[in-house]
């Protein structure tokens, strides 16, 4: 049985590998004497055993042969981290073993795509760049731990929609993972960990002692045809996904997780894009969950790049310091469109925020949210007309922002201190609101007045507390008013399909870990 097993070993090496001499050599060695000898069969033993599974981390694991995900491309070409000297041991830095594996599959954008497997094991590494047509799969047992170094993040020019960083004046720390003018780009994996060790970058924030804006865990640019999607992301510096300027973008099956109280850390935060879809994310946050923006202020204005046609569907949501669903502040390049339908928030400061001020110009229009459920909320609605935090004092005092046509409706909410806070700005009222068939049962210690409205115009129909005058009953003939839109956005004909992954072992890197 063994010589068998042993012969099919070395004939599979011949087909994985076509090293058809040598291996011709050890068939013929391994005849000329006869039964293979024993260490023949502890080496087979090992072998196979070492194919199968590895220790790391003290964890039991698999490795894969062969495994199949979903999007949307799949590749032609592959490779793994440690085909170019990374090391998964969580001391070992790995930036210059991912860049080089990058730079080198990046050959193939023409060729059919490549993808870059990270196997298991703990991989330290600062910021490197993606490329065209191109994956990085995470195994289930990868973790990404990023660098906390502050000289592995080079530091790039301000967002020109922003005008200086969102911590410091003048530039940001480039992002962990960071690609620019790409197209068909996909992050994902089999539900492995991206580590953003943000503590110290926390701690630095709260003393003042940045010097430049803290990095992102995933930040996409100017790209177009991107999947971020079957991943954790965990104690992000600052913002955790950061599409900016892109466009046909899916953001699917994440979890992202940091402490409530550290500093920044929204969600995702879809920025200028157009054409959107975030779905089936878990978010646990220290800021909004998600975070829809388009510029900040004269400059958001002067680059007018709108984020519309957003889609956002099986959200969860805990978030006791901030919002759900936040729409800006940094809204002056504009943001409609917005369609979040089955949302679930938990022990958050607000169901569904809209913040701007005056300077900010812009607008915030045609807005869709039904089937949400709130559970321990302080406002279950919340627009600010004058959150302030301004990029400079250069902003235009009579850049008056349009907030119009928001609708809410079929929402149950739960143990609720207040109702909803509308303050809309003095002369530049928000209109246009919406709320239908909408349930909130306050909290035992709740607001006496539980809605408190100004500056605002619309109206209600089938919601119980009874709403502010500002937004007067219509009657139960009106309960499916707030309609939500029939028709579908081109975002739901971008679809994902079944792609393979099959590593392929050579015989000698097997008998280098005997």
């Amino acid at each position: 049985m063994y010589t068998q097993l042993y012969y099919r070993y070395i004939y599979m090496h011949c087909l994985y590998n076509k090293e058809s001499s040598t291996v011709k050599h050890k068939m013929e060695f391994s005849r000329s004497h006869g039964k293979p000898r024993a260490i023949h069969i502890v080496l087979l033993v090992f072998a196979t055993i070492l194919l199968r599974s590895r220790n790391v981390q003290g964890k039991h694991v698999h490795y894969l042969d062969y495994f199949e995900y979903r999007a949307i491309s799949c590749r032609t070409h592959s490779a793994a981290l440690t085909d170019f000297g990374g090391v998964g041991d969580g001391t070992t830095l790995n930036t210059k073993a991912f860049q080089a594996a990058i730079d080198h599959l990046s050959q193939f954008e023409s060729d059919g795509g490549s993808m870059l497997f990270v196997p298991p094991g703990k991989w330290l590494t600062g910021s490197f760049n993606l490329t065209n047509h191109f994956t990085l799969f995470l195994h289930k047992d990868a973790v990404l731990l990023a660098s906390q170094d502050e000289n592995e993040w080079a530091v790039i020019e301000p967002l020109p929609s922003y005008g200086r960083g969102r911590d410091t004046e003048g530039g940001r720390y480039i992002s962990l993972i960071f690609g620019i003018n790409l197209t068909d780009v996909v992050i994902t994996g089999d539900n492995g960990t991206i580590d953003g060790q943000g503590a110290s970058w926390w701690d630095k924030f709260h003393k003042g002692e940045l010097k430049y804006t803290r990095p992102y865990l995933i930040e996409i640019m100017y790209s177009d045809s991107i999947q971020i999607s079957n991943l954790t992301l965990v104690n992000s510096p600052s913002w955790n996904v950061h599409p900016v300027y892109s466009s046909n973008i899916i953001v699917q099956g994440l979890t992202i997780i940091a402490p409530v109280t550290s500093p920044n850390t929204d969600g995702i935060n879809p920025d200028s894009c157009v054409n959107t879809r975030i779905e089936d994310c878990y978010i646990v946050s220290g800021d909004d969950c998600v975070a829809v923006k388009s510029g900040w202020d004269e400059y958001g204005i002067a680059f007018g790049m709108p984020t519309k046609q957003l889609v956002i569907r099986r959200l969860t949501c805990i978030s006791p310091f901030s919002a759900v669903i936040a729409l800006g502040s940094e809204m002056s390049g504009g943001i409609e469109d917005v369609r979040a339908e089955d949302i679930l928030a938990i022990n958050s400061e607000s169901g569904i925020r809209i913040k701007t001020a005056i300077g900010r110009g812009g607008y915030v229009k045609d807005i869709y949210v039904r089937g949400m459920t709130m559970k321990t909320m302080k406002w279950a609605f919340w627009m600010t007309g004058d959150y302030g935090s301004h990029a400079d004092n250069n902003y235009d005092p009579n850049a008056l922002p349009v907030i119009q046509n928001i609708n809410y409706q079929n929402m149950i909410a739960e143990n609720v201190t207040m109702a909803a806070r509308l303050e809309g700005i003095s002369g530049d009222p928000f209109t246009g609101i919406c709320i239908s068939n909408v349930t909130i049962a306050m909290a035992k210690k709740a607001k006496k007045v539980p809605w408190n409205c100004t500056n605002i115009e619309g109206i209600s129909s089938g919601v119980v507390p009874k709403p502010c005058e500002q937004l007067p009953a219509q009657g139960s003939e009106y309960i499916s008013a707030c309609n939500f839109p029939t028709d579908s956005l081109p975002i739901d004909n971008l679809h994902v399909q079944t792609c393979s992954y099959r590593r392929k072992y050579s015989f000698e890197s097997v008998i280098k870990h005997l």
